[in-house]
């Protein structure tokens, strides 16, 4: 029989929750983290009956949310649960729970060893190693925020809109403000992944994977083939298939 979940990603702007139904994911919801409530959970619990919930947050405050709603139709991920990767960490339960549930579609999909780049408020970088651990990343700001700062801390820059290979040369405030933003975070971005790379011992067998709402505007950019902008919620899937019963 294929199981019904409730894959629920909660990050610190917005909040995804999609229905899925064995591989497939059937419906999808978004709301702002900020107004996420027990009535909305249980809106959603009568619109989608689902054998399970699996949640991942970063924001640990919302997490009482859904368990106050659930119970043990909740799973929470955290390093403490088999995730179908090893961890290889100081302290695993520091760790993200995306992005151990993005090491999990990694090494689902793609093996080991490999980067996926997760382009959310903050854009990280989490390894995968050659014996298929996690062993760490990179946490950097998003591009969204470092366009907010920029908006919000000088007196005659606007917010613009992010665009993809804007001019070069911008012949406006707002498209030299484009370029900056555009080439200027790819370029950090690659110089990150050029600097991860290094750390294998092949770099040329590591996979690197893009995620993330502004995955799609920079990922051929950067020189990265593969773009699924759906991997932390595969990853959701993959952790609860790897449970035994509870």
């Amino acid at each position: 029989m294929v199981k019904r979940r409730v894959l629920v990603d909660v990050g610190n702007t917005r909040t995804k929750l999609v229905l899925s139904a064995g591989e497939r994911l059937l419906e999808r919801r978004r709301v702002a983290t900020a107004e996420l409530s027990e009535s909305y959970v249980a809106q959603v619990m009568r619109d989608w009956p689902a054998d399970e919930w699996v949640l991942c947050s970063v924001v640990p405050g919302k997490n009482a949310v859904f368990s106050g709603v659930l119970g043990e139709d909740l799973l929470i991920v955290s390093s403490e649960i088999p995730l179908g990767v090893g961890i290889d960490y100081p302290d695993p339960r520091s760790i993200g729970a995306d992005r151990l549930a993005n090491a999990a579609a990694l090494a689902e999909l793609y093996g080991a060893p490999g980067i996926v780049v997760d382009f959310g408020t903050a854009v990280t970088f989490d390894v995968l190693s050659e014996s298929g651990a996690y062993c760490g990343g990179v946490i950097a700001p998003g591009v969204e925020m470092m366009n907010d700062y920029m908006s919000e801390r000088t007196a005659l820059l606007p917010r613009v809109e992010l665009i993809k290979s804007p001019p070069v040369v911008g012949r406006s405030t707002v498209e030299a403000m484009q370029a900056g933003a555009y080439y200027g975070y790819a370029g950090m971005v690659r110089r990150i992944l050029d600097e991860l790379l290094q750390a294998f011992a092949r770099p040329e067998t590591a996979t690197i994977v893009a995620t993330g709402g502004a995955g799609k505007l920079f990922y051929d950019e950067l020189g990265v083939e593969n773009y699924e902008p759906d991997l932390t919620l595969h990853g959701l899937r993959f952790i609860a298939e790897k449970q035994v019963k509870r």
